[in-house]
């Protein structure tokens, strides 16, 4: 957890910086604080490594960087789909891998900024031949949730493959039913194709920088501000437009985001917007403790107190400094 294991690199060259952390702990702000830093090094471009800013459309309940910030400093991988397409972990790799070079050539540092951390995960460990979606299996697993719960159904994940199921949330029924199909389908689980992927990984080089809270409870206040902006923005509106589309519905990855799918839900069930709230901060919280539990599985990070004294901003800035040439 200290800043040596991964300083101690500091002289080969690097292919990118991570500044990662659980959602509302100050990613963007640190990002944007060291691309500015950064311009007398060569100059930095953000890589967002989140699967929902991917979206268009979709820029209140995403906290997506605002026109000023995307101006400031060259973003990449938002805005690039449509609500109705899904994007994947291997496509975030190809196109990660084709960017960092992209940037690289023109002299520049990337900085992969973000909270889905199956994606850097995937990034830097390699990703691995999982099978293709088996639609019989599927079908019969769909089958079964119906009659006993998802939750019922992430317990049972739980007892065959306990580390993918600590990672997912009881209610995340497209990744629950995707393990429990791998698991079916090919007797493997689906962490031991992940395991067997880290051999075949790329050998870069991009130290992680995290932002993470000592106090949970700064983080929930965070979380619960945070929701309160986004609905004095318009985020029931954006999710009212969206649904006026008539060719989006709940099932799609982009309307199981967080906020997104409670937002949803409370529309069809016509809760009073308090209830959404409360569900939708609920949900963010749950994010962030599966992104604390992500982070602490990756042993060579450097972690910054997000809630400490000492400018979180600031630190990221001197770390990420300290580990480019000039």
């Amino acid at each position: 957890m200290s800043t040596a294991h991964t300083m101690h690199n500091a002289h080969h060259a690097i292919d990118a910086i991570a500044i990662v952390g659980p959602t509302a702990s100050g990613k963007t702000a640190a990002a944007l604080a060291l691309a500015q830093a950064l311009q007398a090094q060569g100059g930095a471009e953000i890589i967002s490594v989140d699967s929902a800013l991917v979206y268009r459309g979709m820029d209140i309940g995403t906290a997506k960087p605002d026109r000023e910030e995307l101006a400031a400093v060259p973003h990449h991988l938002i805005d690039i789909l449509d609500p109705l397409q899904s994007y994947s972990a291997a496509e975030f790799v190809k196109d990660a891998t084709r960017l960092i070079a992209d940037i690289r050539s023109r002299g520049k540092t990337s900085l992969l900024v973000g909270g889905t951390m199956l994606y850097l995960k995937a990034l830097l460990e390699g990703l691995n031949d999982i099978p293709a979606a088996n639609t019989q299996v599927r079908a019969d697993i769909q089958q079964q949730a119906q009659s006993l719960g998802w939750p019922a159904m992430h317990a049972l994940l739980a007892q065959v493959d306990p580390t993918t199921a600590a990672r997912l949330a009881p209610g995340d029924s497209q990744r629950i039913g995707r393990a429990l199909e791998v698991w079916t389908a090919t007797g493997q689980t689906l962490s031991s194709f992940h395991q067997s992927a880290k051999t075949a990984a790329p050998h870069w080089h991009i130290p992680v920088i995290s932002l993470e809270p000592t106090d949970r409870a700064w983080l929930h206040q965070r979380i619960a501000q945070r929701f309160d902006q986004m609905m004095d923005a318009g985020f029931m509106d954006e999710v009212r437009r969206l649904r006026e589309r008539g060719d989006l519905h709940p099932d799609l990855p982009s309307m199981r985001c967080v906020g997104y799918r409670q937002a949803w839900e409370g529309l069809e069930a016509g809760w009073p917007e308090a209830e959404i709230r409360e569900r939708g901060i609920f949900a963010t919280r749950q994010l962030a403790k599966r992104q604390i539990t992500w982070l602490r599985s990756m042993p060579g990070r450097t972690v910054v107190q997000a809630d400490g004294t000492n400018n979180p901003t600031d630190q990221v800035t001197a770390l990420a400094k300290a580990l480019l040439p000039g």
